[in-house]
């Protein structure tokens, strides 16, 4: 579970990590994968500060009764340290290998809204009982419950109107990819979707009444059209265009030795002598 990377990350001063929650994803289905669960607690357990979280889960193979168990045992191992990045969940190995047909985008946003309005129920309270068209739960008791309080918090992944008033009710944070990268190739262009992306949730939170200072942006850097961790001036040129977007927060992928997300972990470490000291 590569347990000196989440140390590493600690030490380098990152203020958040996260593991993806999926059975397999893409081009690395064939290859090394643990669950979510398991390796955020082996995180916990070797780390003392940084906040560690999924990114993201989904609805897909999870039912909020049994996973709110799993979520409170993590917030308690690592000391309220706990982040939830949960999504609607899209097509692929994860519905494939349940032998589950493929949701329309319509009913995966329907499922997604009961998914996390049963999760905050469950979170917050002893016992719940409460049905929807997609999940049930039955007298559901739920002691201990968080370290935090009221609930763990909830960074909601969202790009289209339903989801982000899910973000905008539920969410301590919101995270967007911008753009379907497959339509694009330049990061110009991807960057101009982030922007149109982050002018609808702005007027998402106008109509739920939320103020935008009280919800954190995230932006996943993974879905840009190219590596963002080619150089130190490249990453931190990112890091000045996702904060003129009003983010106050970026993922990107730990580097891997070759495939998908290859790239130099003397970079990650050069990023954090360099850049991170001016961020904090």
């Amino acid at each position: 579970m590569a347990e000196p990377k989440w140390r590493a990350a600690e030490e380098y001063g990152f203020h958040h990590a996260w593991t993806y929650d999926h059975l397999g994803w893409r081009t690395l289905v064939d290859g090394p994968w643990f669950g979510a669960v398991p390796t955020l607690t082996a995180a916990a357990m070797v780390t003392s500060r940084i906040r560690l979280g999924t990114w993201v889960a989904t609805p897909n193979f999870r039912h909020p009764v049994s996973f709110a168990r799993e979520l409170t045992a993590m917030d308690d191992v690592s000391d309220g340290r706990f982040i939830l990045g949960v999504g609607a969940g899209g097509t692929g190995y994860d519905t494939q290998v349940m032998g589950d047909r493929s949701m329309p985008p319509r009913q995966r946003a329907d499922r997604f809204a009961e998914f996390v309005e049963l999760l905050d129920l469950l979170l917050r309270q002893d016992r719940t009982t409460w049905q929807g068209e997609y999940f049930e739960a039955v007298e559901a008791r739920m002691a201990p419950g968080c370290v935090q309080k009221p609930r763990l918090p909830f960074v909601v992944a969202a790009n289209g109107p339903r989801t982000m008033r899910i973000a905008a009710r539920y969410g301590a944070g919101w995270v967007t990819t911008g753009g379907d990268r497959a339509d694009m190739v330049e990061m110009s262009s991807w960057w101009e979707s982030v922007a149109e992306t982050v002018g609808r949730f702005d007027d998402v939170l106008a109509a739920e009444g939320r103020a935008p200072g009280t919800i954190d942006r995230y932006l996943n850097l993974d879905a840009a059209p190219a590596n963002v961790l080619t150089s130190v001036e490249h990453f931190r040129d990112v890091l000045g265009q996702a904060e003129r977007l009003g983010f106050s927060d970026v993922t990107v992928p730990w580097p891997r030795h070759d495939g998908v997300f290859a790239g130099s972990e003397q970079l990650v470490e050069d990023i954090a002598a360099e850049v991170l000291p001016a961020l904090r």
